[in-house]
């Protein structure tokens, strides 16, 4: 056996039967067998194009690489053969294969994470070795807010990238807020023309007195969005969509006012929010605004095949709704309780048509609140207590607990990181997380989908700062969703860090700003004074 292979995530099983290394150059063929063609195209334009090999198709040599799927190992599973001719990355379907070539090209070398080669010439080699794996969860997720601060199409295809080389697979991608409204809805032009642009930003947390006075904004097109679902496809990723609905929705309101409460306030002077935290302008459980969402619901789901649409649901006021003389009629037309069962009517209402078109509402923990509506999908993200009773209660879960995964959260006790948020979520912190809560019993267990690292941008002003929020946390996460790891407390973090020395270089290769092991350098520092105090609220969803 061999457990000294510099692999992030960690494989099931690594073993040798031979030593020394295998060379691969210029007449190294690649191999497609049916099904496997698009893994061939990205081994070409990746690593192809970092070692600068061509790849030709293979002509019956044994100096080849041979892509091929076997339905006996797991969908996702793959083995990965390089200590005999012909080589061979074999797997449960294309995604396996895929997943196999992402461990072909760490074997390599850091440099074969690049966009061209340093030098010609140069000799290749791997580590003689099968490797067999598959991953623990069928969700591991990443979720990016561009909401708080738009990310230009160029920086998503990138962290597509970013997220196939950590075997991660879903994108939840956050499109709307309170800051912003981030994807074209042709019926409804004004949720870009206006929704999408802010006049000034809060720079730093909500307690810092710092403002940013450019205009901020911008939106995907829809042929943008067609480009990047289809670009996470080919990297075997699911794009899910987030609206957020009722609350967080002041973008919406500001473009097109009689989506509020209008009873209440005056929603024609609304404009999109500047600041952050939790806004009390949420949308009014009218008619008319199911049916505006129901169309831009309609259009969303040409723009996105996932089975999974989140719909948001956290951290909605209800202070509007009691003061609404509409709302409270709509209470006692319905015949609920309390506004919490109005916010549960209203997810139930998306549940039922989403459903009805082959689709699953996913919604924050929240939507438990009054009922949680049938066949909905729970991310739990105030700690593990909604995922616990969701999965007790019969519904999927994907855990993404805050004091865990929330990557916007500091990395040191000390003033110098930039933007000292929340509380301290070490590197460690992040390594030691265990999605499935001890409190479940086998059969609940198996409700749990998997997990998901959230990246929520209000202090993340341009993609140098996401990077370095994001990594080397993102890798620890990568980790713990697809490893099957002891329990937390016996995991050889010691291990995770030796295999980190090499992964910091192909990070260095792919360009990403992250965290520097031993902390922030001094031009990366910030003043205090633009976090909020180290005890304060958590960040909002």
């Amino acid at each position: 056996m061999t457990d000294k292979v510099d692999v992030i995530p960690a494989p099931a099983r690594c073993s040798s039967d031979s030593a020394g290394r295998t060379g691969i150059g210029d007449r190294t063929a690649l191999e497609a067998r049916p099904g496997t063609e698009g893994v061939a195209r990205w081994l070409r334009a990746t690593v192809g194009a970092a070692t600068g090999l061509p790849f030709p198709q293979a002509d019956g040599r044994d100096d080849r690489l041979v892509l091929s799927i076997d339905p006996g190992l797991p969908a996702e599973g793959y083995r990965l053969v390089t200590d005999a001719l012909p080589m061979r990355v074999e797997g449960g379907s294309a995604a396996g294969v895929f997943y196999g070539a992402q461990t072909f090209r760490q074997l390599l070398s850091p440099d074969a994470f690049r966009r061209a080669p340093l030098r010609s010439g140069r000799e290749w080699e791997l580590p003689r070795i099968t490797v067999e794996d598959s991953p623990r969860f069928r969700w591991r997720g990443l979720m990016l807010d561009v909401a708080r601060h738009f990310m230009p199409k160029e920086g998503v295809l990138r962290y597509l990238d970013l997220m196939a080389a950590h075997k991660l697979n879903v994108f939840h991608f956050h499109l709307t807020d309170d800051q912003g409204w981030r994807v074209q809805i042709k019926r409804y032009p004004k949720l870009t023309e206006i929704g999408s642009w802010r006049a000034r930003t809060k720079f730093g947390h909500r307690a810092s007195p710092l403002w940013d006075d450019k205009p901020h904004g911008g939106y995907y097109t829809q042929d943008d969005i067609r480009e990047i679902v289809a670009y996470a496809a080919e990297r075997h990723i699911t794009v899910v969509p987030e609206i957020d609905v009722p609350g967080h929705s002041q973008a919406a309101v500001a473009a097109y006012p009689e989506l509020g409460n209008t009873d209440v306030i005056d929603t024609n002077s609304l404009s999109v929010w500047d600041n952050w935290g939790i806004n009390p302008n949420v949308l009014a459980p009218t008619d008319n605004t199911l049916r505006f969402y129901e169309g831009v619901f309609e259009e969303l789901l040409d723009l996105f095949p996932s089975e999974f649409i989140h719909v948001g649901g956290d951290e909605c006021p209800k202070d509007q709704w009691k003061q609404s003389p509409a709302a409270q009629a709509r209470i006692a037309e319905l015949g609920l309780a309390d506004e919490d069962e109005l916010q549960s009517w209203f997810i139930g209402h998306f549940d039922k048509w989403l459903s009805a078109r082959g689709r699953r509402l996913v919604g924050w923990d929240e939507i438990l609140e009054g009922g949680l509506a049938d066949g909905a999908v729970v991310s739990s993200w105030r700690g593990y207590e909604g995922g616990i009773t969701a999965a007790r209660a019969g519904h999927d879960v994907v855990m993404c607990p805050e004091q865990h995964v929330y990557l916007d959260w500091r990395q040191d006790d000390g003033e110098d990181e930039p933007v000292p948020i929340a509380h301290v979520r070490t590197l460690e912190d992040v390594y030691r997380f265990e999605p499935v809560p001890s409190q479940l019993t086998e059969a609940e267990a198996r409700h749990v989908l998997g997990a998901q690292a959230n990246v929520w941008t209000e202090v993340m002003e341009d993609h140098a700062r996401v990077d370095y929020q994001t990594f080397p946390r993102l890798a620890a996460f990568a980790e713990v969703a697809w490893s099957a790891l002891p329990a937390p407390g016996e995991r050889d973090f010691a291990d995770f860090e030796r295999r980190m020395t090499a992964h910091y270089a192909r990070l260095d290769a792919l360009g990403v700003g992250y965290r520097p092991p031993t902390g922030p350098l001094p031009w990366q520092r910030r003043p205090g004074v633009l976090g909020r105090p180290k005890d304060g609220p958590p960040p909002n969803a």
